[in-house]
């Protein structure tokens, strides 16, 4: 059997190029999840989210602000407040994560199995 790749595929123009997140980009997913009950201030997504970095967490806010996932809302108070909220799109993606949650709580037995035996044949 011949594999035949679409020339589609690599096209700029791919829906795939400008999906809000890539496979495997924990942060987005994170937020997404973060966010689900209502809005949240930087500081509070520090909290849940303690291993990212302030800068990988301003990188993802700022890349699903772009892609419409997230508004930000900054309040004039003092101090400045501001806060991140998922907007009707970016709710959206909470169907596709949970698909992807569903499949690992599935599959992790073997996803284990296979990374154990991969990591055994190396040097």
């Amino acid at each position: 059997m011949t594999l035949k790749l679409d020339a589609d595929m690599f096209d700029p123009a791919c829906p795939s190029s400008v999906l809000p997140f890539q496979i495997g980009d924990k942060w987005t997913a994170m937020v997404v999840l973060c966010l689900e009950h209502g809005p949240r201030r930087f500081s509070e997504l520090r909290v849940p989210l303690r291993t990212v970095t302030p800068k990988v967490l301003t990188e993802t806010l700022r890349a699903m602000e772009r892609n419409g996932t997230v508004t930000r809302t900054s309040y004039d108070e003092n101090p400045p407040r501001v806060e991140y909220a998922l907007t009707p799109l970016g709710r959206s993606l909470l169907t596709l994560i949970e698909a992807a949650r569903s499949w690992t709580r599935e599959n992790k037995s073997e996803l284990v199995a296979a990374r154990k035996s991969y990591d055994s044949r190396l040097p």
